[in-house]
């Protein structure tokens, strides 16, 4: 695909807003289901905790689904695999909606995430490649965006859908969407063939690279800082800010608009200061966390700092992801998709190790803690990223061709600090 519609400073191709609407679908499906889990539990004879088991499921699908599906799809046409990845996460939620079967909707579940896996491989791969090297960054930061979006918009939407239409009302709708999406996939993504020197080796030869493991460490430890925090957030809010229940909506809101701003800031300023961007993006959501534990009895600081570590947190998450794609030369789509699972794992770990912390002597702000922690650790793969020298800056096309400008085959990341 060719990368000149992206070119110009300021315009994307039209095919990565189409790539951010897909996200969106996913993120909404991913992350919609927590808050119908009473009337699922109820119309399929579960307990709440035991349905708890179909966000678990999706997530466990992403981490292991996406690099397994990435490798399974590799030789096909990647307009294809997007189509196909989408049909087939429109059929897993008819699935679902038609089932009065746990275990049924439950695999539903795991083959949509498989799905979600295999779309986000290929569209990072097309939208950097699209975009063309000065954009590649803020390209990702759109798709990326599209997730965001789905927490700020999608998920209250459809939760309240559900509320009125019943758990299957969504999923439903979501069905119908991602079948639009793929038919305006087919539309808009030129029709590229993979070419004939695409190989598993190369895909796997590209993982020994040691700063690429690094942008991976980073992408895990920046989402496990920022989502062990905002996954208790509510007691948080209401037991010791002395925030109404009801208004917690508003603040998750609050911190859905503050990542939808990082991603679009690090979108905007990753391509041209990467290390700089994250290193500082990285060292303010630590000092925003660790600001959360004493100033959290303020219902107004709390609001303000909840929207900050969504602000600077998810300023990382672009430009790390860009990275890693860039690292990987002519065999990003592993990569990639090993970006996504680094992401999912660093919102289980963290996650985990804060729900331990909640429940010890650090109580409510226990979480907080963990996500400082977590914020600061993150500094180190992102300095010795910055102390490493140069980076090949290796593009990629929907073939998979790896072209590169001979003239700027590296660019030195400290220089762009």
């Amino acid at each position: 695909m060719p990368s000149a519609a992206g070119s110009a400073a300021g315009k994307l191709p039209f095919v990565v807003w189409v790539l951010a609407a897909g996200t969106f679908l996913m993120g909404t499906t991913e992350f919609v289901v927590a808050g119908l889990l009473p009337e699922i539990a109820d119309d399929l004879g579960v307990s709440v905790s035991h349905s708890g088991l179909l966000i678990t499921a999706f997530a466990i699908g992403m981490i292991i689904g996406g690099p397994t599906m990435a490798m399974a799809t590799l030789r096909l046409p990647q307009r294809r695999t997007l189509v196909w990845a989408l049909a087939v996460f429109a059929l897993g939620h008819v699935v679902a909606a038609l089932s009065t079967s746990f275990t049924v909707v439950l695999a539903a579940r795991v083959v949509t995430a498989l799905a979600t896996g295999a779309f986000w491989a290929v569209g990072f791969v097309i939208a950097t490649a699209a975009a063309g090297p000065a954009n590649s960054t803020r390209a990702v930061g759109v798709m990326m965006g599209g997730l965001t979006l789905a927490n700020v918009v999608g998920v209250p939407i459809g939760s309240l859908a559900g509320q009125v239409t019943g758990w299957r009302g969504p999923f439903w709708a979501l069905a119908v969407l991602a079948a639009l999406a793929a038919a305006s996939v087919g539309r808009f993504l030129p029709r590229t063939e993979r070419r004939g020197e695409v190989s598993v080796r190369a895909e796997v030869r590209a993982l020994r690279q040691g700063r690429l493991w690094l942008a991976l460490a980073a992408a895990v430890l920046i989402m496990g800082g920022v989502l062990a925090t905002y996954t208790y957030i509510t007691p948080l809010l209401t037991d010791r800010a002395g925030i109404a229940a009801g208004a917690v909506p508003l603040v998750l809101i609050a911190f859905g608009a503050g990542a939808l701003g990082g991603t679009a800031v690090g979108g905007r300023l990753g391509d041209r200061r990467p290390m700089a961007t994250t290193i500082s993006a990285a060292a303010a959501t630590a000092l925003t966390l660790l600001a959360l534990i004493p100033l959290s009895t303020s219902p107004v600081a709390a609001v303000v700092l909840v929207f900050l570590m969504a602000l600077t947190g998810f300023t990382v998450n672009p430009v790390v992801t860009s990275l890693a794609v860039r690292f990987a030369g002519d065999a990003p789509t592993l990569t990639s998709a090993l970006t996504t699972s680094a992401y999912n794992t660093g919102i289980a770990a963290g996650s985990a190790i804060a729900g331990r912390a909640l429940d010890s002597s650090l109580g409510l702000t226990g979480p907080a803690l963990v996500g400082t922690v977590s914020a600061a650790l993150t500094l180190l793969p992102l300095i010795a990223l910055a102390l490493g020298g140069t980076a090949r800056t290796a593009r990629t096309t929907p073939g998979h061709t790896g072209a590169t400008d001979p003239r700027k085959a590296e660019t030195p990341l400290l220089n762009s600090r």
